[in-house]
């Protein structure tokens, strides 16, 4: 059986076919990139356009790299990245650029629509957050989440929101351009907070799309992610080199296929992920929420079954910084230069590279620590302003040391996650590390001596979403419980013990690091919340 899979990351679309039998194996794989497009307002708008002419493009390309055929295809699904917001007119349509995770332009409207009151609770309206919680288990308490970026081209283009007819996240609206049908999938619906996790396919709740002042009209149908979406349409099927009918199914966010895709499908189960975006998450047969820590349990792929999800906006995303604007040749003036990945190399990429070097420096970074907040920072605590810095330069620090600190930076803050996670639920001894991340064995190791916990990896761990992806349309295609059919496919490949040696130092980085907040947070404001207005 082969299927395809649109994994679409934050700026890169990794176009995945998959053959799968008592095993899941990647025959290959095409990416694209696309734009984001940032605003002085602290806008994130990406263009629908460019994300399906890399839909097409990268499709084509499959059957180029490999003797499958089109006819060969037998389902399709996209895992998105999440939390966007699509808005669509009666033909499905995007009406302005899709408004991206990270845009945080409804800060007014947040302020307006959930911190008015006199009681309060972490900043926001008693009432409100009670009322969400017995809905759903979570709440809108982030000028990030989609219901805000609704309102905010409510309040600032309302040309264009009289026009829409939907109110759609990424993954549906490539569903649209798939099979011409408009829904929203459960897993989307309840990442807006208007979604009622105890009526099912039902679960639009119409106490809060009133208290938020949504338009009900603009809520689509809903289906599960593991639902049958629709068929490949004439025209789409034209567009990507492929055969009319192919089966297409919900799919959904990326976060509700991670833990598929990580074998992490038994109540307990905890897997991190680093790509762009990084988390924490244990799999969940109930839900349960911590606001002062920012943790909700998200729906997941099959329904009763939930991600209990703390999230670190910017994870790979620092180590990008730091090879563009520390390892290589920024301003143009060394005499020698070289490509790490030539032929004759042994490296893949220039991560691998980078891996091999910050092994010479030894744990603890020679006492440089740096804070993973580029973009500001959701959980455990809560602030657009918070941003990225290196602590304790000294004369003898290097470019070693620095780059190293970035890799500790986000393993502490993962940390941090950790324990907030245990607070509320029982996290799992053994970790599964996934995503890019966990394809170098320097950062697997790191992440096991600093969260003290036994870490393995899996195979195809870049691609970790889209194999739980494929797995669920596997499933779907073959009439059988998600859940287990996971379980019984996805093995782990690597395991990474805890080094005692190196506990001692990483325990005093890691309360260095979890202080560099707190002492900072009013300088963080006053150099930033400017650019946030």
């Amino acid at each position: 059986m082969y299927i395809i899979i649109y994994d679409f990351g934050t700026s890169t679309l990794k176009t995945c076919l998959f053959e799968i039998d008592h095993q899941i194996r990647l025959v290959t794989s095409a990416s694209a990139g696309y734009g984001l497009y940032t605003t002085d307002d602290g806008g994130v708008e990406q263009d629908e356009n460019e994300w399906w002419e890399a839909l097409c493009s990268t499709t084509r390309k499959l059957f180029v790299k490999s003797d499958v055929k089109p006819e060969e295809i037998g389902g399709m699904a996209a895992c998105t990245q999440f939390q966007g917001s699509v808005l669509v007119d009666e033909n499905g349509n995007a009406l302005r650029h899709p408004m991206n995770y990270l845009d945080q332009r409804g800060i007014k409207e947040y302020k307006e629509g959930m911190c008015n009151g006199i009681i309060k609770v972490s900043g926001c309206n008693l009432f409100k957050l009670v009322k969400n919680l017995k809905v759903n288990y979570a709440a809108s308490v982030s000028a990030k989440d989609p219901v805000w970026k609704y309102k905010w081209v409510e309040n600032n283009e309302p040309e264009i929101f009289s026009k829409v007819y939907k109110w759609l996240d990424i993954c549906d609206y490539l569903l649209v351009r798939l099979t011409g049908r408009i829904v929203r999938t459960a897993d989307s619906a309840f990442g807006t907070f208007l979604y009622d996790t105890r009526k099912g396919k039902e679960g639009w709740n119409k106490g809060l799309l009133k208290m938020y002042k949504v338009n009900p009209a603009h809520m689509p149908e809903l289906i599960e992610s593991t639902d049958l979406a629709g068929e490949l349409t004439e025209t789409a099927a034209k567009d990507l080199g492929l055969i009319k009918g192919i089966p297409v199914f919900g799919g959904g966010g990326d976060t509700t296929f991670v833990n598929i895709g990580a074998g992490c499908t038994r109540p307990g189960d905890t897997h991190i992920y680093v790509g762009t975006s990084g988390w924490v998450s244990t799999y969940m047969d109930s839900q349960t929420v911590d606001l002062n820590a920012m943790i909700t349990g998200v729906l997941s792929a099959k329904r009763g079954y939930f991600n209990y999800y703390a999230e670190l906006e910017t994870a790979g995303k620092c180590f990008e910084w730091v090879r563009d604007h520390l390892a290589l040749d920024e301003s143009g003036i060394y005499l020698n230069q070289m490509k790490v990945t030539d032929v004759e190399s042994k490296y893949m990429s220039l991560y691998d590279y980078l891996s091999e070097e910050i092994s010479k420096v030894p744990p603890g970074s020679n006492g440089v620590v740096f804070t993973p907040w580029l973009h500001g920072n959701r959980c455990p605590f809560e602030d657009s302003n918070a941003a990225g810095m290196f602590f304790n330069i000294r004369i003898e620090t290097g470019k070693r040391d620095m780059i190293r600190a970035v890799l500790e930076g986000i393993c502490y803050h993962l940390r941090w996650l950790l324990e907030c996670e245990n607070r509320k639920v029982k996290t799992s001894d053994t970790i599964r590390f996934v995503g890019g991340g966990a394809s170098s064995p320097v950062t697997c190791q790191m992440l096991a001596d600093i969260t003290g916990r036994t870490i393995e990896t899996v195979s195809n761990s870049k691609e970790v979403g889209a194999v739980g992806a494929a797995l669920t349309v596997a499933a779907g295609i073959k009439d059988v419980d998600v859940l287990e059919y996971a379980h019984d496919i996805v093995k782990a490949e690597h395991v990474y013990m805890p080094n005692p040696d190196n506990k001692e130092i990483y325990e005093r980085n890691y309360r260095v690091f979890k202080k560099l907040y707190k002492s900072n947070a009013a300088n963080f404001k006053a150099l930033n919340s400017g650019k946030n207005k």
